[in-house]
């Protein structure tokens, strides 16, 4: 079996910049070192958030690693705590919202190397 390893260096070069924080992505098929989930980390500003949107292919498990993120998860909405995780179907629509003092940060995994990426406002226009 082959293995690979993605410096830092390499992994800050995968950072996606958005007006609600930035995501960094550590491994999927597209960067070729996994063929079977995506792994990746959130940051979300304080007081920001980021779009309500679902993966259909895929469960997501997220790890919160600092801060604190009111997520909704469909219908629901659960508080999560430094140290909290949450696991989302596939399917299902959720977003967060940092509502920490400090920036949300967290590390987010997903079942699938070729995870999609859905706008509930997308679908909401069909």
């Amino acid at each position: 079996m082959d293995y690979k390893v993605l410096s830092n260096e390499d992994a800050t070069k995968q950072r996606m910049e958005a007006g609600w924080g930035n995501l960094t992505w550590l491994a999927s098929a597209e960067l070729g070192n996994a063929a079977g989930l995506t792994l990746g980390r959130v940051v979300i500003k304080a007081g920001e958030s980021n779009p309500r949107h679902c993966h259909r292919d895929c469960e997501e498990v997220l790890y919160l690693l600092s801060g604190q993120l009111e997520h909704s998860v469909g219908a629901d909405s659960v508080t999560l705590k430094p140290g909290d995780s949450l696991t989302i179907p596939a399917g299902m629509f959720h977003n967060a919202v940092s509502t920490g003092e400090q920036d949300a940060d967290m590390i987010v995994a997903y079942s699938s190397a070729e995870r999609d990426f859905v706008l509930e406002s997308d679908v909401s226009a069909e």
